[in-house]
């Protein structure tokens, strides 16, 4: 096919297809980057920090380029998957070819991987011949007639016809994780949304009533075995759920972060007492728990760690200080990681404590011996609270050091990263849907002019591309969970999911508050709110900078 007939034959139904037909392009000049950029990390068969650091723009670009491309592949999956099951509408068709277009687009123009960073393909050492050989006539056809004013005219208008209000389009689903989805969408959308702004502005925790009915519903068991209580559903049913609890108040989709973290620890890691003792009451609701990771000068470098923990009989004595702690005040279980071998170096020394805790209380937060903390007050992820705490001889039972062999803590935490990005791209997917839903709806209720805001060309064009983003991070998200399901490594998938999902939630956010003006800068409307909780996801589960780097050392290593 000529580039001319591919471009005049060019509709919206045909872009899955030539995603697919666009894609061998694209890879194999993201196999041309890593080769250039291989050459200048990698000393004696290895990577060498000192030159992998010098070439953290180039690297980081290529992990943003890598992300990418697995974007596009997911986008035209579901494509292919919705057109075999006579499901692919207009509206799925005009999401495929608008996002097709600008993803390609970016990858041959400058990739954003910050507001004020572009990575353009000179930054990855490609040549300009390189980057004309990728440029095929599939490639140049979905840039030329994906994102365009009529795709974007046709696609603003369908989403005028619909509510307004959830996913736009098919998300992809079966009819099982789309009852899921409803049920979930429902208590939202009762118990949640309805209150979650002035659960905000007050500052105030998630009432333990709501708590109560999300153990009713199943959330904190949702992937634990039947067999300790759970309901042993897959990863993409905790996307599913996740998801629409954020879309209410993204504290309320996190609660179940902790638990899913907790039992993912005690399941990989933990001895047989311990799966039996733990996971029923965790799945159950009746226990509370919380992550007690960070330190106040390590951040990301768990390698230097310094809380310690001494054996001293029957318990270990816990002395050393942790920061950013969610809801550490009315739990009732800690994953505590902490230092037992002073002498091992780095990750070596480092063991997981199931320390157990009394429920504190505004008045009285930690009524235990050897601990005290205080709120950090933070612009938005509310309704759990964080804080930093100091540990002083508190006491954890010998027989709660995670699976009784010491040494083993950050091995058994990086069992769970792939889980906790994959939940993390979920509640992105879930607040960048706030977002949306907020902005469609202002922009059609406001009238400038004689008209509604949406009906002028630039608000439409800013609630397209959110709804086309969107779509893009759920399916990549989606994807991450499905390889999960499917027992297979998904570090790089997951990273990628949470990495794309956390820069959509902030544009998206960003975005939904311009379209509001002035009233978007009112504390009173709730897309302030959003604003702020959406801010916070390029910064936990591994900063938008440490993910990348995540993913370009996989790629660089070669394992991928």
């Amino acid at each position: 096919m000529s580039l001319a007939t591919a471009m005049s034959s060019l509709v919206p139904s045909d872009a899955a297809s030539l995603v697919g037909d666009a894609l061998p392009a694209v890879e194999t000049l993201k196999l041309r980057a890593q080769a250039a950029i291989r050459a200048r990390v990698i000393s004696s068969a290895a990577l060498d920090p000192v030159r992998l650091e010098s070439e953290q723009r180039a690297a980081h670009g290529l992990a943003w380029l890598a992300t990418q491309i697995a974007a596009l592949q997911e986008l035209g999956r579901y494509g292919e998957r919705l057109a075999a099951d006579g499901r692919l509408t207009r509206t799925e068709e005009l999401i495929i070819a608008i996002g097709a277009g600008e993803y390609l687009t970016q990858i041959f123009g400058g990739i954003p991987m910050s507001q004020g960073e572009m990575v353009r393909p000179s930054d990855l050492y490609l040549s300009e011949s390189e980057v004309a050989q990728a440029l095929t006539p599939a490639v140049k056809a979905l840039m030329a007639s994906g994102n365009t004013v009529a795709n974007r005219a046709e696609l603003i208008a369908l989403i005028g016809e619909g509510s307004g209000h959830g996913v736009i389009g098919d998300s992809g689903l079966d009819e099982t994780l789309e009852a899921i989805r409803s049920e979930m969408r429902k208590f939202s959308d009762s118990e949640v949304a309805p209150y979650a702004h002035g659960w905000h502005l007050d500052n105030a925790y998630i009432p333990l009533e709501v708590i109560s009915k999300l153990a009713e519903l199943g959330v904190f068991g949702l992937t634990v075995p039947p067999e300790f209580g759970g309901m042993g559903l897959g990863k993409e049913s905790m996307c599913v759920v996740s998801e629409e609890l954020s879309r209410g108040y993204i504290g309320v989709g996190s609660l179940g972060t902790r638990s899913e973290i907790a039992c993912e620890l005690i399941l990989a890691g933990g001895t047989d007492l311990q799966k039996e003792t733990w996971l029923p009451l965790i799945a159950s609701g009746a226990i509370l728990p919380t992550a007690v990771f960070t330190e106040p000068n390590t951040g990301s470098d768990l390698a230097s760690l310094k809380t310690r923990a001494v054996r001293e009989g029957d318990h270990y004595s816990v002395t050393g200080n942790k920061t950013w702690i969610t809801h550490p005040v009315r739990a009732d279980l800690m994953t505590l990681l902490v230092r037992t071998d002073p002498q091992a170096p780095g990750y070596r020394g480092l063991s997981m404590l199931l320390a157990e805790k009394p429920r504190g209380s505004d008045a009285d937060p930690f009524p235990a011996d050897g601990m005290t903390g205080g709120e950090i007050e933070v612009l938005g992820y509310r309704g759990m609270k964080e804080f930093e705490i100091a540990f002083d001889g508190f006491k954890v039972k010998a027989g709660n050091l995670l699976g009784g062999v010491e040494g083993q803590g950050f091995k058994q935490l990086m069992q769970t990263f792939e889980s906790a990005r994959i939940q993390t791209a979920a509640r992105a997917v879930g607040v960048a849907q706030s977002a949306l839903d907020l902005a469609i709806r202002y922009a059609s209720e406001r009238v400038q002019f004689g008209k509604p805001l949406i009906a002028f060309p630039r608000v439409a064009d800013k609630i397209v591309m959110m709804a086309v983003e969107v779509a893009i991070a759920r399916q990549l998200t989606y994807f991450a969970a499905r390889e999960k399901d499917g027992g297979r490594r998904c570090d790089l998938e997951a990273g990628m999911a949470k990495l794309l999902g956390a820069r959509i939630a902030w544009a998206a956010a960003d975005n939904a508050l311009q379209i509001h003006g002035g009233n978007g800068f009112a504390l009173e409307y709730p897309v302030s709110r959003v604003l702020c909780d959406a801010r916070i996801l390029n910064i936990f589960e591994g900063a938008a900078e440490i993910q990348a780097q995540v993913i370009a050392r996989r790629l660089l290593e070669g394992s991928n």
